[in-house]
Parts: structure tokens; sequence; C-alpha cells
């Protein structure tokens, strides 16, 4: 008697799991259906999406050897969610990227530069110039930058005159708070550089003004056509160190697991409430542009999540149009960090989309080809 009773209790555990396991990966799913003000927590799971998704199939795998019908639990949870599924694994294999794009191509350039270098300055002085150079290699029409530090003063590390005459554009548009700027030499903030005619250039600031709430955009004239570009860096987690450490390695003694575990947390629930409130102040400027929309940033979210959806509903995501595997951005914490992203208005065709694996800053630069074409949907 005792055999069967335990058969059926663990029995009872696997499909509870599964099922505890299908709601939360359903919850992470479809995150931009919940008020981010009352379920802020949602957005954890998100942040586990690929690892619960990985959880479903491998019961899909054990019920099949042991009572296919409970397969279904699963099976049901991802296909509900395909949409979101298709967002973190596009199914498309790798293919090579131009070094050269067509001339009918206009190619952008996304990237949190992690300020330009300038805390390294003394111990890898080498790497500017290779951000310099990796820029110019890959010669973007387009370049949008994040945590981009530099000033006009001589005595600047970062000379932004010097900057300007190593980069092949044009035109450039550089937005920050003064309150915020990295010391009294250096401005930090965003920039978008172009080699096409700027012929609007617009800060946006979201209240209050604090890190991180100032974004902006250009319109550009490309031959006879008018775009609107783009350049946002949403709220951060503001991770410490120590964060970073227990994170990655574990490194906290065990005394301290659980308070920074709490400080983890919190720190999560207000980066989610600020990017929502971020996400939705910037999809109003996007739905009153008078002229088809290019974004690009550093959303420091994942696919999926409330501000990604919030921002990205209507457009096309490069990476989910012509991307392949994984493909994080961010270098720390998780193989699973793809927060940067460009997106385009549909009557752009996504011809061509790169992410750099160089370790020149703790972001990898992202880039795509696009084409316009006014006549699509």
């Amino acid at each position: 008697m005792e055999k069967p009773f335990l058969r059926r209790f663990t029995k009872k555990i696997f499909i509870l799991s599964n099922m505890v396991v299908g709601v939360l990966f359903l919850g992470g799913a479809n995150v931009q259906y919940f008020n981010p003000q009352h379920w802020w927590f949602i957005s954890l799971f998100t942040l586990a999406l690929p690892y619960l998704l990985l959880l479903l199939v491998l019961f899909v795998l054990f019920w099949l050897f042991i009572k296919p019908g409970w397969s279904i639990i699963s099976l049901l949870a991802i296909l509900s969610s395909i949409h979101a599924i298709k967002n973190i694994f596009p199914l498309h294999l790798a293919s090579d990227f131009p070094i050269h794009k067509k001339s009918s191509n206009i190619r952008i350039m996304s990237w949190n530069v992690e300020l330009f270098n300038i805390l390294h300055y003394k111990d890898h002085p080498e790497k500017k110039q290779e951000i310099i150079d990796l820029i110019n290699k890959y010669d973007p029409d387009l370049a949008c930058f994040q945590e981009m530090v530099a000033g006009e003063n001589k005595k600047a590390i970062n000379y932004f005159p010097d900057i300007k005459k190593a980069l092949r554009f044009t035109d450039n548009f550089y937005s920050y708070g003064v309150k915020n700027d990295f010391d009294k030499y250096h401005h930090y903030g965003i920039i978008i550089f172009s080699k096409y005619p700027i012929i609007r250039k617009q800060t946006l600031v979201n209240k209050p003004d604090s890190y991180n709430s100032t974004f902006q955009f250009v319109d550009i004239v490309v031959a006879k056509d008018t775009f609107r570009v783009f350049n946002v860096h949403l709220q951060s987690l503001k991770f410490s160190q120590e964060n970073l450490n227990y994170l990655d390695n574990g490194t906290v003694p065990s005394e301290g697991n659980i308070s920074e575990s709490k400080n983890i947390i919190e720190k999560i629930k207000l980066g989610v409430l600020k990017r929502a409130s971020q996400a939705n102040f910037i999809k109003d400027e996007l739905n009153h542009s008078p002229y088809p929309v290019i974004v690009c940033g550093d959303f420091n979210d994942v696919p999926v999540s409330y501000a990604y959806e919030t921002i990205g509903k209507g457009l096309q995501n490069a990476f989910v149009v012509k991307g392949s595997g994984i493909s994080r951005t961010f270098s720390s914490i998780s193989p699973t960090l793809r927060i940067d992203n460009i997106f385009t208005d549909k009557k752009f065709k996504i011809e061509d989309f790169t992410r750099i694996k160089k370790s020149y800053s703790d972001h990898f630069p992202i880039i795509a080809d696009v084409k316009y074409q006014p006549q699509n949907p």
C-alpha cells in the first residue's frame, strides 16, 4: 500500500509544480496587461521567462515518458504565449552581417557606451580609440548612444570636438541634464549622430527630472522623406557592485543574504515603476509623431516587459525580425539580458541585424540595416 500512495503523492506534486510554472510563465509572458502600479512583481516572472520556458519544455518531455496526457499543461502555456517566445527566441538561422551596407539602406547603431571609457582612461587608454574605430568600421548613418560622457572644455578627458572630428557624421544632438553632469568638465547624457540633415532637435524630460529621465528625438531628412529618430535610456536598476556580486556569484556572506535580497527586490520594484512611467511618456510622444519613427535605446528591461511592449506596440523590433539566438546585450548577471533595442515603423523593411560582441562597454552594440518602403502597411 505504501508504494501506490507515494506514487500518487509524487504525481500530484509534479502536476502542481507544472501548473505553478505554467501560471508564472503566463503571467510573465503577458505582463503588459497588468498595471505595474499594482502588479509590479509580475515583472520578476518576465525576467525569468527563458528559464520558466525551459522548465515547461522539460515537463513536456517528462510527461511524454510518464503520462503523455499531462503534457497538455505545458503545451497550452507555451502555445498561448507564442508571441512572447518569438520576442525572446526568434526562429532564424544566424547569418553574416555585411560590413558595407547597400546604398539604398539606412544603417542604425544603438549602444550604451558606458561613459565613453572615461572611468578607464588611465588603466585602459586604448579603449576610447577602439570604440571610435568600431563605430567607423561599421559606418552607421545613424548612431544613438546612451551614457555618453563628453565636454567642450579643453580640459575634458573626452573632449567633444575631438570625438566629433574622429567620427564620420555631419550632425549631432547631445541631450543632458546639467544637474546630472558627470563633473565640471563633462556632461552625462544621450546623443544622436547623423549623416543626414537634422531639421529638428528636441529634448524630452519625464518629470520628476532625475536620473535617466531625459530622452530625445531628431527629425532627419533622407532624400525626400522625413523620419523621427528617438533615443531613450530607461531607468536602470542602479545595482551596486555588491548587488552584482550577489547575483553573479553569491559572494555576500550568508547572514547578509536576506537583506541583500530585499535590497535587490526594492530596486527592481522602483525600476519597474519608473520605466512604466517613462514608457507611457515616450509612447505618447511616438503616437504624436507626424513622421515614421525609429526608436533606439537601452531599455534596462527584457523583451515582453511592460516597457518593451508599451514602446514597441505597433512597431517592429530589428532583432525579432532578423536576429538569432538570445543575443544578450548586457554583459553581466544573466545570458538572457537583451535590454537594448532598435524598433522601427512597419514602413521600414529590416534587411539585416547584428550584435557586436566586443567588451568595450558593459553593453554590446547592436546594428540594423533598414530600407524605407512607404507602400508597406
